[in-house]
């Protein structure tokens, strides 16, 4: 079991943390990263496309010339699928597209992409990122850069930390979220991972819970 440091607004060391070996240096097994990946990203797609068949596409109701004596192909309705305007053969439906995955695939991903995190030194805490008891964006974000440089920050917080909530929510560099709704997705786009230290406790109670109901 590996240990980092706990830092302040300054970015000076408050204590330490136990990064659990369970947690923080598990199997990285990528099949199963990607599938859980891939299910979360269907989960997001509305599914409410839709391409009218010819009949339900309005007019067309008369035919357009005589069956014979034109020379041309004889035809029904001007809303055939050959005409402009005309219905869309197996055109896309509404459909759910949703896949069931069960909660232990879930935590194993999410284990493994915060070990990755880990590995590369990319997982920190922090007590605080701003002080007082008034929101400030730009001394969250003075404290964010003492603790990491790079492009996109995750950053988990606790569901009641309004003051941390409100100052960082509109930076775009900044992706905020609640420790209850951590997921493998948002920890692999971004460069770093962040958490307060309630968040952290969080995180850490609620995948030990997995882990021991995987053993």
């Amino acid at each position: 079991m590996s240990t980092i440091d706990v830092l302040d607004v300054s970015g000076a060391k408050t204590g330490t943390v136990d990064l659990p070996g369970d947690i923080f240096d598990a199997k990285v097994n990528i099949p199963l990263i990607h599938q859980v990946v891939v299910a979360q990203l269907a989960a997001r797609r509305q599914g409410t496309h839709k391409a009218k068949t010819r009949g339900e596409v309005s007019g067309g109701g008369k035919k357009p010339y005589r069956q014979k004596g034109t020379g041309r192909a004889r035809q029904g309705s001007t809303r055939a699928p050959q005409f402009a305007g005309g219905g869309i053969v197996h055109g896309p439906l509404p459909r759910d597209y949703s896949q069931k995955t069960p909660k232990k695939m879930k935590a194993a991903a999410l284990r493994g992409a915060l070990s990755d995190r880990a590995n590369g030194g990319r997982v920190h805490v922090v007590s605080a990122l701003v002080q007082g008891e008034t929101p400030k964006t730009k001394a969250a974000l003075e404290s964010l850069r003492k603790i990491t440089q790079t492009r996109s920050v995750l950053v988990v917080v606790d569901e009641g930390d309004e003051l941390t909530w409100l100052s960082l929510r509109n930076a775009p560099e900044v992706h905020l979220l609640d420790a209850g709704q951590l997921n493998t997705y948002d920890v692999l786009c971004y460069d770093d991972v962040v958490f307060t230290q309630e968040a952290y406790d969080q995180v850490v109670t609620r995948l030990s819970k997995s882990g021991k109901e995987d053993a």
